[in-house]
């Protein structure tokens, strides 16, 4: 009968890892800040066809929010979210660390990670620091955990690009398997911040993903000229209620923007807009 293991110390994280590193397991990491959702589960999911065991850990990292967001509000569902986890199944072990784990010294005087130029960038641009956070949290769970696999969603791109930068910098032997967006009926990405969204805000918040494919579409029938392209999206994201703070078209691998791009790169849309106490980020492939 399954039964979710749980690891709140060091100690009896190590204890486990041990005995599957003992064996020759291979280790998947899915790290998450809880408020578990179907997008969560599908990570889940990949990450149990990439690896003999699967670690799911639950941590708000409270240095990837600034003071004006929403750390002292985001949605804590522990009971829920071991729930969920059960139900499906697939998590070997659930990691909980506290605050005092991940920042031994405190999060005022913690080790940080600067990450290159593009964490200023998109959504680097809106929340200063935040991807430095992002990083610093994550490099820390990959030293607890020493995983052979990450597994990281699509829809925080950006933020799937700078750890894979940070990854291969430092020289860690650890996998990224990338998921694609999980979205719900209508289009929306699932986020756990859609939660904030009121009943007419999440009816008008799929307008950003349509306005994206829409670009898309653009540049599969041969348009290049993107900056009009983008000034259309973000005029019918702002014209729809949104408040559009960035559309974009990028490289894939590295996401450069369009003036660096060589004839046969891949390219990637990506959007960010606020909607009432929401963020919505969103990309689609080209």
């Amino acid at each position: 009968m399954y039964s979710l293991l749980t690891a709140r110390s060091t100690s009896s994280l190590q204890k486990k890892l041990d005995l599957w590193r003992s064996t020759g397991c291979r280790v998947a990491l899915v790290p998450t800040m809880g408020n578990l959702h179907e997008g969560h589960l599908r990570l889940i999911d990949i990450a149990r066809l990439s690896a003999d065991q699967v670690v799911c850990s639950i941590f708000v990292n409270p240095v990837q929010f600034a003071e004006d967001e929403d750390f002292s509000c985001y949605p804590r569902t522990p009971d829920d979210d071991m729930a969920v986890l059960v139900e499906q199944g697939v998590v070997d072990l659930l990691y909980l660390p506290d605050v005092d784990t991940i920042y031994p010294y405190g999060t005022d005087s913690a080790v940080s990670i600067q990450l290159p130029a593009l964490s200023k960038d998109l959504c680097g641009a809106m929340r200063p620091g935040h991807f430095n956070g992002v990083a610093s949290v994550v490099l820390r769970l990959l030293n607890l955990l020493a995983p052979d696999v990450l597994v990281l969603g699509d829809k925080d791109y950006q933020q799937k690009i700078l750890l894979e930068r940070m990854i291969r910098d430092l020289h860690l032997p650890i996998e990224i398997v990338g998921v694609e967006i999980h979205r719900e009926s209508d289009g929306l990405a699932m986020s756990s911040r859609n939660a904030y969204l009121s009943a007419e805000e999440r009816s008008i918040a799929p307008t950003l993903y349509a306005s994206l494919l829409a670009l898309a579409d653009a540049l599969r029938k041969g348009e290049t000229n993107y900056s009009q392209l983008e000034l259309i999206a973000i005029k019918k994201i702002a014209a729809i209620g949104l408040e559009p703070e960035y559309v974009t078209v990028r490289r894939v691998c590295d996401l450069a923007p369009a003036g660096l791009f060589k004839p046969d790169d891949k390219r990637i849309v990506l959007g960010a807009a606020k909607l009432g106490h929401a963020r919505i980020i969103d990309n689609v492939r080209v």
